[in-house]
């Protein structure tokens, strides 16, 4: 069982905007160019990079998204109190 991640994601307020970030992604649009533009969390000037987390450092739906979903395709919209996340989880350990 993984013990930590890394991941980027992007952050927005409604479920339609990570919806049809979502679908831009499926068509090849590049994670991080998406988040910078229009992630509404800090790490979004980073092009959503989270860095390593362990697991249970996020919010459960988040972590649950990331210890249990794919490596290197998008998940989401993922509903947490912070909004609406695409996670493109980078690997775990």
């Amino acid at each position: 069982m993984a013990k930590t991640a890394s991941a980027l994601h992007i952050l927005v307020k409604h479920e339609e905007k990570a919806q049809e970030l979502l679908k831009q992604l499926e068509k090849g649009a590049n994670f991080q160019t998406l988040a910078k533009k229009h992630s509404t969390c800090p790490s979004g000037k980073k092009g959503g990079h989270l860095g390593e987390f362990r697991k249970g450092d996020m919010v459960p739906t988040f972590d649950k998204a990331v210890f249990t979903g794919p490596i290197l395709k998008p998940i989401g919209p993922v509903k947490t109190k912070f909004g609406f996340h695409i996670i493109k989880v980078l690997y775990r350990t």
